[in-house]
């Protein structure tokens, strides 16, 4: 198995598909197995790259605190593991503000960068009602029924029940401790990019879907204002969980965004 080393974290990573260099860069929690609906759309015209972040799956818990701009260091770690000199980014929910933080410290490293459901942090920032920051942060019961306890947060309310399960069971295969997910919840908290988000210059599409209470919709517009020529899709129907809620809207914007991209690239040389 494939390990980068960095600022004392050894970081598991893997590659599957052929094509364009896609890093893919989890949320809170979730592990490289939580892309399990993304993964085999995107592998079939890139060649994705994906890791485990600091506190959880097979990178283990490294000792905090964590930071954004580290985590950000670690996906850098991983590409010079797999030989990557440039990518496009996509990072979801914490890990768009990864790849936020990632277009910004190390920009001639991406070709095109894609954000979703996430927040640019700090105070100009739409956060979550108290009631689902109380949910994400409960401890006093067993990982499977907080799991549950977050779901009218996280999925549109048409969403199938099978597909919610279907999640639900890939999750609690994945190894995640309330360690490492309280370590990632601090370094969320501490985190702010909007004020610097002006200084990307990569090609960005930024997609939220419109019932996220998660990460409020309001945060995709404010992100994309910030981004020159940024590329805004909101998907209705949708909630945080927008790759299970509404898959080949959600899949379709990717895949057209990053074809695009590829093509202006072809043709600038």
């Amino acid at each position: 198995m494939p390990f980068a080393e960095n600022q004392g974290a050894r970081i598991y990573w893997d590659a599957d598909g052929a094509g364009a260099p896609l890093l893919m860069i989890m949320g809170m929690g979730g592990t490289t197995a939580t892309w399990h609906r993304s993964r085999p759309v995107l592998a079939s015209r890139c060649r994705t790259i994906a890791f485990d972040n600091r506190g959880v799956g097979r990178t283990g818990v490294p000792p905090g605190p964590y930071s954004i701009p580290q985590m950000a260091s670690d996906a850098a770690a991983v590409l010079d593991s797999a030989s990557v000199r440039r990518a496009h980014v996509f990072g979801i929910s914490m890990g768009g503000m990864i790849a936020q933080e990632f277009a910004l410290q190390y920009p001639q490293r991406v070709s095109a960068l894609v954000l979703a459901c996430t927040s640019p942090g700090g105070p100009d920032s739409f956060r979550a009602e108290p009631e689902v920051l109380r949910a994400l942060s409960r401890r006093d019961i067993p990982p499977e029924a907080a799991s549950r306890a977050m779901w009218p947060y996280v999925y549109s309310p048409s969403t199938p029940a099978e597909r919610r399960e279907e999640d639900l069971a890939v999750r609690m295969k994945s190894f995640t401790t309330d360690e490492g997910r309280f370590l990632q919840m601090q370094a969320v908290k501490d985190w702010e990019a909007y004020s610097r988000l002006d200084r990307i210059t990569a090609p960005t599409l930024v997609i939220h879907g419109e019932l996220d209470q998660l990460i409020p919709p309001g945060n995709a517009p404010l992100i994309a204002a910030r981004i020159a020529g940024a590329k805004l899709v909101m998907v209705p129907q949708a909630s945080h969980t927008l790759w299970t809620d509404q898959p080949e809207t959600f899949h379709g914007a990717i895949l057209e965004f990053l074809a695009a991209n590829d093509a202006l690239s072809k043709a600038a040389r």
